[in-house]
């Protein structure tokens, strides 16, 4: 049976998405743009990321049957061979290896050889900012060295693109780049050897030369005049791929008000101006009194229309469609897990109310734990959607490249996982008298400073705020530090497990969510919120704050004034808080343990309790 190099359906979206390099069984390829993926899709659904991102909806890759009964011309998602330059192990010799050399389920070989060994892709490829990508031009490399009238002279200079005479040599006496070289072997002036050579010392970094202006997928007729300078990079560097995914949770709709509309609503009747508001409806004074009651209680329009009609009998004035780039993907996903009257359960969406387990629990730490912790949600089931927007090349800041390179499609990749997963809500009073403490607004006054000046500061603020707030911080560091300390307790590892910090003040936020989704369609097993349940929870959370009041870097980490990405990370290193990339929200930034547990310079939120902690195993060591 013939070889196939298959790529799984949630893999299409991340991490081998449009655009990226998938480097297989020794062989490297594209993922081409949306535009030439096959007729035959599996729709995903999802109305909130669907108005999200301003997309008539959502399409993933086609199934991929077993072995059995698979189709050997099924249609699937398309990858191109890239990079283009290839090379033989054995007699060095390159090659251009173009589409009309592609033999359905074979590599490529070498047909100067024998023995017909596996050609190898180059490993170096050619980016530029505006993320397009393309191979190198080797044989201008061979050449650079020469003066234009003797790379003239080379029979090759009118077909470099595809150069016949290359070869790629490993020096015995080298070492590192300077070892391999790119020699050219054709003729030269006079019919004597050529005998361009030139190392690959200097390969690496901002080049001379025109970028293509297209990427590998593309046709020569597609490509667009670009001015950036191009880089040399390795095919599989970091920097050669960013993708933009978004995620939302598949939510029930609900007719209750939100928890904290409720709350607003309550305080917008309950102030001294609104029965004057009422009675100056229809004057100039209504909107006098209205920006009042609006600044005193921070009620949206919206509520207070709505309370405005309920008073007065009138309709409400209906609401514009929401902008796509305004829509906060987590404001519904908070109101269903703080919801009074959580939602009835549904085949992709089932939560209920659970507890610490602590109820006129006295004995420490367990008393001072019940007192700092809100709630528990557990979710036995949540359906997540992945999709793909596009992607950048050489920085996260570059131009974003659309998933669909052509501009006509209203759709975009996407994948849908199964999973379940455990809400942790933290006290609302005590944890808004924890943020109006100076020291703890000081604190986090120096990471809003550094997170100002950042690049990434409106990309942020998609997932903490327009305004970094202290319990933001304090969640996502909280949320980090409990995957960890789970990772122990549940069998999951650290990349198995997903954060979702809701920590907006603005929306009465003050949890996490932390879960597992499977792409599979009967998601996960339970072990997850089997963890969740009392008195298994209390256990982990004392565990944890243990684990997170020392780091094998201390005291470098816990006394640090700013480390990681942009120095966007306080007490948090790799040793302690750090998790996979695809685990967080922010790309490991905006981590702070010190705020956790506290420091010399300013209280932790759950201090009291790791203190009492550390007092209760001290009575206990001394009466053992």
């Amino acid at each position: 049976m013939k070889r196939k190099l298959r790529v799984r359906q949630a893999q299409t979206v991340l991490p081998f998405g449009v655009g990226a390099v998938l480097d297989v069984q020794g062989e490297s390829f594209v993922a081409a743009g949306i535009g030439s993926w096959p007729q035959l899709k599996t729709p995903v659904v999802s109305e909130r990321l669907a108005t999200r991102l301003g997309v008539t909806g959502f399409f993933a890759a086609p199934h991929t049957l077993n072995d059995r009964y698979d189709q050997a011309d099924r249609p699937g998602v398309p990858y191109v061979r890239f990079p283009g330059w290839l090379f033989c192990g054995a007699c060095r010799t390159m090659v251009r290896f173009l589409r009309e050399h592609e033999k359905s389920g074979e590599p490529p070989v070498c047909t100067s050889c024998a023995a017909g060994p596996r050609l190898t892709p180059m490993r170096f490829v050619r980016i530029c900012p505006d993320g397009h990508l393309d191979d190198i031009d080797w044989w201008y490399w061979a050449h650079s060295h020469l003066a234009p009238a003797q790379r003239a002279a080379c029979s090759e200079a009118d077909n470099a693109w595809k150069a016949r005479r290359l070869s790629f040599r490993v020096a015995d006496r080298a070492s590192g780049l300077e070892a391999l070289s790119v020699r050219c072997q054709a003729t030269g002036a006079g019919g004597k050897p050529c005998g361009a050579q030139r190392d690959l010392l200097d390969i690496l970094g901002p080049q001379g030369g025109r970028c293509s202006g297209r990427n590998p997928w593309q046709r020569w007729s597609e490509h667009a005049s670009c001015g950036q300078q191009v880089h040399n990079v390795q095919r599989t560097a970091g920097n050669v791929y960013y993708p933009l995914v978004y995620s939302a949770l598949d939510i029930p709709q609900s007719a209750e008000p939100p928890r904290a509309e409720l709350n607003t609503a309550d305080t917008v009747l309950g102030h001294p101006y609104w029965p004057i508001l009422l009675d100056a409806l229809g004057t100039d004074r209504a909107d006098l009194f209205r920006n009042m009651i609006k600044s005193d209680t921070e009620a949206p329009d919206t509520l207070i229309d709505q309370l405005l009609s309920e008073a007065t009998g009138a309709p409400a004035p209906r609401a514009g469609a929401p902008q796509a780039d305004k829509l906060d993907l987590s404001r519904d996903e908070w109101y269903a897990f703080d919801a009074v009257q959580l939602p009835e359960p549904t085949a992709e969406f089932a939560i209920r109310r659970s507890g610490l387990g602590l109820d006129g629990e006295t004995e420490e730490p367990w008393a001072t734990l019940d007192t700092h912790v809100g709630s528990v949600v557990l979710v036995d089931r949540l359906r997540e959607v992945r999709a793909l927007t596009g992607f950048r090349r050489h920085s996260p800041h570059g131009t974003l490249v659309p998933a669909d390179t052509s501009g006509r499609l209203r759709w975009l990749p996407a994948t849908e996982v199964y999973g379940e997963g455990i809400v942790l809500t933290l006290d609302e009073q005590r944890l808004a008298a924890w943020e109006s403490d100076p020291r703890v607004r000081s604190h986090v006054q120096g990471v809003r400073a550094d997170l100002d000046v950042s690049f990434r500061d409106e990309q942020l603020a998609e997932t903490a705020g327009s305004e970094l707030s202290p319990r933001f911080l304090l969640l996502h560091t909280l949320a980090h530090l409990l995957i960890r300390q789970l990772s122990f307790d549940s069998g999951y590892t650290t990349a198995s497990l997903r954060e979702r910090v809701y920590g907006r003040p603005e929306y009465g936020q003050h949890g996490l969510l932390i879960y597992t989704a499977a792409g599979d369609a009967e998601g996960t097993l339970g072990g997850l919120v089997r963890q969740g349940e009392a008195p298994r929870f209390a256990e982990t959370l004392i565990r944890m704050l243990e684990a997170a009041a020392w780091c094998s870097a201390d005291p470098l980490c816990a006394e640090h004034t700013g480390q990681g990405f942009g120095n966007l990370n306080r007490a948090a290193c790799h040793a302690c808080t750090l998790l996979p990339e695809t685990s967080c929200q922010t790309g490991n930034t905006l981590l702070d343990r010190a705020l956790v547990v506290g420091s010399a310079r300013v209280p932790g939120y759950f201090t009291d309790v790791l203190t009492a902690s550390r007092e209760y195993a001290a009575a206990a060591t001394a009466l053992g």
